[in-house]
């Protein structure tokens, strides 16, 4: 086995996003690693690596496990947690495991049950706890620092992130509400998002206020549900049938970031440096620019999260976030679709499939087989994840030339 320089995508598959009481974890996972199998025509067998992305269970062997439910072969297994960007760092796991030689087909996988768990970020005090003002912890801190440094919970993160833009920038409360009511929008046209409800721009605003400017249509929420592709390397596919070679999509770049040094990024959180850092070198691994771009699936786990990304992923002008979302250009029929699926607002957001259902996403317009909601032509698409602490990767792909 020779080291691989393309990898491509054979495979791809998502459940639909939900709540599912009758489904545990390994049946949502199962469910999609068989359907991405099926999808590649490939069996079990065939993978000589398998990546498990998960993030609320990940101390129960997932991998392992789900390998008992569709097939043990005894090829490595590599369990995957890395906040929001588990499904994609699942992807990238199983790209280097084939770059390096190691296997030439791979199987990632990411699932989440996630179910009705409430606000994800700071730890919640104990209810008994007594309020005694001594030193302890990692900083020594002598009281909790959630809301009076900063914070952790995610609509605060993300509020900030969004009112610095806002303030900076000049942008208004309408044109974050307009990517709530965008996406929102695009949701209708996909089967498997969890929710499918249009919203009107007023209906947006007029909604209880989670994190100001976010109301809660412009908050993403909690659910259920799994995602996987199936990689392979680009010597494989030239033995493949002529059937999976034509709709195999190459992933030209992948990239993954993490925080670097950043004034006031000990307080709160910064979501932007280290998206910038991501995007600019996949658009240079790839060869591309942000102009050659038909889709793009951000993470837009909060409103104000994807006005800022536009900027971060160099979609619009330095500073044109709200200018860009006025003009059109991220709506299904604009210059430069953006969550065609419905994004996490209402496509759902189970964290350790958001990265691969993604590239599920992406892949499915590129192949002309996304039904309702296809981008006519698309040929080059972007996806981004970030996951606070924090994680960020980009993926470009693209459709075969022929």
């Amino acid at each position: 086995m020779t080291m691989s320089d393309n990898v491509w995508i054979i495979g791809a598959s998502m459940t639909k996003f939900g709540r599912f009481a009758d489904q545990d974890l390994l049946d949502l996972a199962s469910t999609a690693s068989l359907d991405a199998l099926a999808d590649s025509g490939q069996g079990m067998a065939d993978m000589g690596m398998l990546t498990m992305g998960n993030v609320y269970e990940a101390n129960s062997h997932n991998g392992q496990r789900l390998q008992k439910q569709i097939g043990q072969t005894g090829i490595p297994v590599y369990n995957v947690v890395n906040a929001c960007a588990t499904g994609a760092t699942a992807v990238r796991v199983a790209m280097m495991g084939i770059k390096a030689g190691e296997c030439d087909m791979a199987l990632a996988v990411g699932v989440e049950k996630m179910g009705k768990m409430g606000m994800l970020g700071g730890a919640a005090r104990k209810a008994g706890d007594k309020k005694i003002f001594t030193p302890k912890g990692r900083y020594g801190a002598v009281v909790k620092t959630e809301g009076l440094l900063g914070t952790g919970l995610m609509p605060g993160v993300f509020a900030q992130a969004g009112t610095e833009y806002a303030l900076a920038h000049g942008v208004t409360t309408e044109q974050f509400a307009k990517v709530a009511v965008k996406n929102h929008l695009h949701s209708t046209l996909n089967p498997l998002a969890q929710y499918r409800k249009e919203f009107s721009l007023d209906e947006v605003l007029g909604a209880e206020v989670i994190g100001y400017p976010n109301t809660l249509p412009m908050c993403c929420p909690t659910g259920d549900g799994a995602a996987a592709v199936v990689l392979v390397s680009d010597a494989k596919l030239k033995t493949l049938d002529p059937d999976v070679r034509r709709r195999a999509i190459k992933i030209s770049a992948s990239v993954m970031t993490s925080d670097p040094w950043a004034d006031g990024g000990q307080v709160q959180p910064d979501v932007n440096t280290l998206t910038r850092l991501a995007a600019d070198q996949a658009y240079e691994a790839a060869g591309i620019g942000p102009e050659d771009l038909d889709l793009v699936e951000l993470h837009d786990c909060f409103a104000t999260a994807e006005l800022i990304h536009y900027d971060n992923l160099r979609l619009c002008e330095p500073g044109g976030a709200g200018d860009f979302i006025d003009s059109g250009a991220p709506l299904r029929d604009g210059r430069i679709p953006v969550n065609v699926s419905g994004g996490l607002l209402s496509k759902g957001h189970p964290i350790g499939a958001t990265g691969i259902a993604n590239l599920y996403e992406v892949a499915t317009h590129l192949r002309g087989e996304a039904g309702d909601r296809q981008i006519e032509g698309a040929k080059v698409g972007l996806t981004h994840v970030i996951g606070l602490a924090s994680a960020c990767a980009v993926h470009v792909l693209e459709a075969p030339a022929a």
